[in-house]
This record gives structure tokens, C-alpha cells and sequence, in this order.
């Protein structure tokens, strides 16, 4: 019973999402315009981070393969 109970608030979440954004079209608009740069900076840094990460694994590993084979 409590499946169906979950699917039913996913319905009507869906519904009054879908109203709302269909009534506050420009506020909506103004989110994403206020909301897209910030996650686009930090999705950057984190690609930054993770590919400095990477290189120095990388240079890691290559050190101890240079180690292991004298």
C-alpha cells in the first residue's frame, strides 16, 4: 500500500510542478539564469581537481613501475 501511496505524491508533485512552473514562467527562468553559472564553476573545479588528481597518480605509479623493474 505504501508503494502506491508514493507513486500518488509523485503524480501530484509532478502536476503542481508543471502548474507552478506554467504560472511563474519568469521566475523560473530567472533561477536557472541565477543557478546555471554557480554549477557550471563548481562542475569545473571538480574536473580541475579530478584531472590534477589524475596526473599526479599517473606520475606515482610511474616512479614505482621506474623503481620495480631495477
Amino acid at each position: 500500500m505504501g508503494k502506491y501511496i508514493t507513486m500518488l505524491g509523485g503524480i501530484i508533485s509532478i502536476l503542481i510542478g508543471i502548474w507552478c512552473i506554467g504560472t511563474w514562467w519568469w521566475s523560473f527562468v530567472d533561477l536557472l539564469k541565477g543557478c546555471v553559472p554557480p554549477v557550471l564553476v563548481l562542475g569545473g573545479l571538480a574536473a580541475l581537481f579530478a584531472g590534477i588528481s589524475e596526473i599526479k597518480d599517473a606520475g606515482q605509479a610511474k616512479k614505482e613501475d621506474s623503481k620495480d623493474k631495477k
